[in-house]
């Protein structure tokens, strides 16, 4: 059963985030080089914007303490996570963690860490930025990416980790 919000009624985060539960979204970790080491955060707000030029976009927390290093970078990489990369994401969600110990990676073409085992990756120089609300929109230009076709990706819907199942064939046509 649906329920409705009279229009003007304040909309309360707890059901916003509930409702926006419904929609799945891929799983990403943006990746960047510091002169620190590496850096990355969790995201599940990518999307493509535009194919000519190609751009990406995805939504940092302004309470961030990753987003300034990343931002500060200038280029990051987008991994979309495979379905085995749940514990990843938890780890790269997580604040004070050592998200980097243990996990592999070699410097993608802006620098930037490309994590093994990602179904694809996509190399951004920093285009944008945009205020909105409690975060910001990043707009990132695509310098290079690639996929690995044989890599499933991760999915979260409904407050939890999923993955993908291949569509049945519809059946034919009945005469």
């Amino acid at each position: 059963m649906l329920s409705t919000v009279e229009l003007g009624a304040p909309v309360a985060a707890d059901r916003f985030r509930r409702v926006l539960g419904h929609l799945p979204t891929g799983v990403t970790l943006i990746t960047a080089m510091t002169p620190a080491g590496p850096t990355g955060m969790a995201v599940n707000s990518f999307t493509s914007v535009s194919l000519d030029p190609p751009l990406v976009s995805f939504c940092a927390a302004r309470s961030s303490s990753t987003w300034p290093r990343i931002q500060a970078a200038g280029a990051f990489t987008v991994n979309v996570l495979g379905e085995d990369g749940a514990d990843l994401c938890r780890r790269f969600a997580r604040k004070g963690a050592d998200r980097f110990a243990g996990v592999r990676y070699r410097p993608g073409a802006t620098g930037a860490p490309v994590l093994d085992g990602v179904a694809a990756h996509l190399a951004c120089r920093l285009e944008a930025e945009h205020d909105a609300g409690d975060h910001v929109i990043v707009v990132g230009r695509v310098v290079h990416l690639d996929a690995d076709e044989a890599v499933r990706p991760l999915v979260f819907h409904g407050g939890g980790y999923c993955t993908l199942q291949p569509a049945t064939a519809a059946p034919p046509p009945q005469e």
